[in-house]
């Protein structure tokens, strides 16, 4: 499938339905960071979510979705995890950073976005690695106006995180979100300005650069969804789903 062939424009009460399911995420995402604690349990964090999704009368879009079907809610990925980790028994531990990646279904339309967080005290590395994706991030939004480019915008995130000494995913990438999670166009966090998909007013994208310390490179764990650093380095990974509008970018994944 051709995500870029799959773009919808959403109209204003089409984005306002989205501003809830986004402000729900938000809300399962911070249930979830209040517990990063050494010593909780990957599935605790899942439960914590799907009790605020429950709450809403929503659900999330990441369950059973793909092959093997995805089990959980929620992704939890540590340390050199990148992305699509499953929640299960295994417990934070001081020192570890954590990426949490939600999706929430409210009223036919759907919120995305994920964090990356600290577990207790951790390193100088880890810290800047954090600080660094999430500023990332708010550059790609920043590029989120009509009549540019998708590729204004992966050229803006790779040209930060490159000059900060990181390097972004290849493999994976950013997407258009609305009635579908997945929906055009695909915005990698890679580009060259100019090219790619043009922006219009009613387009609505999760950005999520994902960066890692030592290389570029990853694999995917035998349990087929869990992708880690080629090289086993750390880490982060940070989204927001955004609304072209107008004027500035809507942000529509804020609590």
């Amino acid at each position: 499938m051709s995500w870029d062939r799959d773009i919808s424009i959403k109209n204003s009460n089409e984005v306002a339905l989205m501003r809830e399911a986004g402000r729900v995420n938000a809300e399962a995402l911070a249930a979830v960071r209040e517990l990063l604690q050494p010593g909780v349990a990957t599935a605790d964090l899942n439960a914590a979510a799907e009790e605020v999704l429950r709450k809403h009368g929503a659900y999330s879009p990441f369950k059973n979705y793909g092959h093997p079907p995805f089990p959980a809610s929620i992704c939890v990925s540590i340390n050199e995890e990148l992305v699509h980790g499953i929640p299960g028994k295994r417990k934070l531990q001081e020192g570890d950073i954590v990426s949490v990646d939600c999706g929430t279904v409210l009223d036919e339309f759907v919120g995305d976005s994920a964090f990356t967080a600290g577990v207790g005290k951790i390193s100088p590395e880890a810290s800047r690695l954090i600080e660094v994706t999430e500023q990332a991030l708010y550059v790609g939004i920043a590029m989120m106006r009509a009549g540019n480019k998708t590729g204004d915008i992966s050229a803006a995130i790779q040209q930060f995180v490159e000059a900060q000494g990181y390097h972004v995913v290849r493999e994976y990438t950013g997407h258009g979100v609305g009635r579908k999670m997945h929906e055009g166009p695909q915005v990698p966090n890679y580009g060259v300005p100019g090219t790619g998909v043009l922006l219009r007013t009613g387009m609505t994208i999760a950005l999520e650069p994902m960066v890692l310390i030592g290389t570029h490179r990853t694999r995917v764990l035998s349990n087929q969804w869990t992708v880690v650093s080629a090289d086993g380095s750390l880490t982060a990974h940070q989204e927001h789903t955004v609304a072209v509008t107008d004027g500035d970018p809507l942000i529509l994944t804020l609590p």
